[in-house]
């Protein structure tokens, strides 16, 4: 079935203009109102609630993201720090410039707080962001007046969106936090355009060397989150321990933390570390053939592994 434009009056007041279909039974979704979406085949309904459209019940897997972005919610926003972490974290690991992003339809699949969301509206995209947590929230707020910006709660797996409706897709840092990462990615690639460009980044082999965290994780993951946020904060101190030239080398492989400079960012990060259920680990070599077996072309890995982008080859004219 051909997949027709849906619109609606969106969160920000925005006309949306991408093509939605059902997750239930497929067909296109061409009309909304204020209450949501309801597919008017199958009669399943996908409510708008807070500034989300709704296409879960629950978070599933990703429970423990909703929990740290509601508590770090603006930690990562350039916006919010005066800085441009955010947007370099982006280039460096897309090899997009934010140039290049003016008036493309992108979707930011696992938005998180929405730090990434905001570098491409500032650039003039039109954004489409999607996270299975409810952490999307927490960016429909940080983002409220950013009138190109539209969220959705929803499963990588089972995204409400027709082949082939964005320019641009990018996942950074979320694909490996799923329970097939491979089957994440092959999900995204339907969803560019002939010509269009899809970029992801996942964890790298070279982290299983911090022996301490793979031991750690299979207990940590299952702890009380509100325990692992006040355990996370050892990483607050234990980075100047790492730091030691040579007991550092021996506590940064059993206990390893965050070694970032800022002492939020670094609980953060050592937080988001060891609680999520699923993380996986890759090679450059395993993604870029993922990329080959999708038949991307101009196929180009990242400084920062594991870092690659490619582009679905245009339609023949």
């Amino acid at each position: 079935m051909k997949q027709e434009p849906t619109e609606r009056d969106g969160p920000s007041g925005t006309l949306e203009t991408v093509p939605l279909k059902c997750i239930v039974c497929g067909s296109a979704m061409s009309s909304a109102d204020h209450d949501g979406y309801r597919c008017a085949v199958c009669g399943a309904e996908f409510p708008l609630v807070r500034g989300v459209a709704r296409f879960v019940d629950r978070s599933d897997y990703a429970g423990s993201f909703g929990y740290q972005w509601t508590r770090f919610s603006n930690v990562q926003l350039d916006s919010a720090s005066g800085l441009t972490r955010s947007r370099d974290t982006f280039v460096t690991k897309t090899r997009w410039t934010t140039a290049e992003l003016a008036g493309e339809r992108i979707l930011d699949a696992g938005c998180g707080m929405g730090r990434f969301t905001e570098v491409c509206c500032d650039s003039g995209a039109e954004v489409h962001a999607v996270d299975l947590s409810n952490a999307v929230e927490v960016a429909a707020q940080n983002l409220r007046d950013r009138k190109r910006a539209h969220f959705y709660q929803a499963d990588i797996f089972r995204l409400p969106f027709a082949d082939e409706s964005f320019d641009r897709v990018f996942s950074i840092g979320v694909l490996h936090h799923t329970p097939d990462t491979r089957g994440a990615f092959h999900r995204l690639v339907r969803l560019v355009r002939p010509g269009g460009r899809i970029a992801i980044w996942v964890y790298s082999t070279k982290l299983r060397a911090m022996l301490g965290s793979e031991l750690l994780r299979p207990v940590t993951s299952r702890l009380p989150r509100a325990l692992m946020l006040q355990a996370a904060k050892l990483a607050i101190p234990l980075y100047y321990v790492h730091r030691f030239p040579l007991i550092g080398r021996v506590t940064s492989v059993l206990l390893p933390t965050s070694l970032e400079a800022n002492p939020t960012w670094r609980w953060l990060d050592t937080f988001d570390w060891y609680t999520p259920r699923y993380q996986w680990k890759h090679s450059d070599d395993e993604v870029v053939g993922w990329f080959e077996e999708a038949g991307l072309v101009d196929i180009r890995v990242g400084e920062f592994p594991v870092s690659v982008s490619g582009q679905k080859p245009p339609r023949p004219s």
